[in-house]
């Protein structure tokens, strides 16, 4: 759980978080999604940057401990890139229509068009990790 190939790749996936989730969200995201967003005021601007590192520590844990018991027998930039899919389709699409469901934080199409950042989102996290697991392993 704790080798050098998991905490290594755990880093590399806080940076992409913090940083790829700026550029994906913030930057590209935002204005794309402006006249989706059903409340006005529900982000916070700045976000607390030491929650948000630390969100971006845990999830790059748990992303990369998963992805190295799931890919043991194939570590490579392809299975990484899958896995980061996988994990798009559960957090992005899947988490995205139940709060479609239960809330009113986004209309269906700014749903859809966050899927499509998320699965950006990871499946570069995934390239990431499965490149350091696959020259570290």
């Amino acid at each position: 759980m704790f080798s050098k190939a998991n905490l290594i790749s755990t880093l590399v996936a806080t940076v992409w978080g913090v940083g790829g989730g700026f550029l994906l969200w913030g930057i590209i995201g935002e204005p794309i999604m402006a006249d989706h967003m059903l409340m006005e005021g529900i982000m916070k601007d700045p976000p607390d940057m030491m929650y948000l590192v630390l969100g971006c520590l845990v999830q790059g844990f748990a992303f990369s401990t998963v992805y190295g018991k799931y890919g043991r027998d194939n570590y490579s930039a392809a299975s990484g890139i899958k896995y980061g899919a996988f994990m798009a389709l559960l957090v992005g699409l899947g988490s995205g229509l139940i709060n479609y469901a239960t809330g009113n934080l986004m209309d269906l199409t700014g749903v859809i068009m966050n899927f499509v950042i998320y699965l950006v989102f990871f499946a570069v996290m995934g390239l990431f990790t499965g490149l350091i697991y696959n020259k570290m392993s």
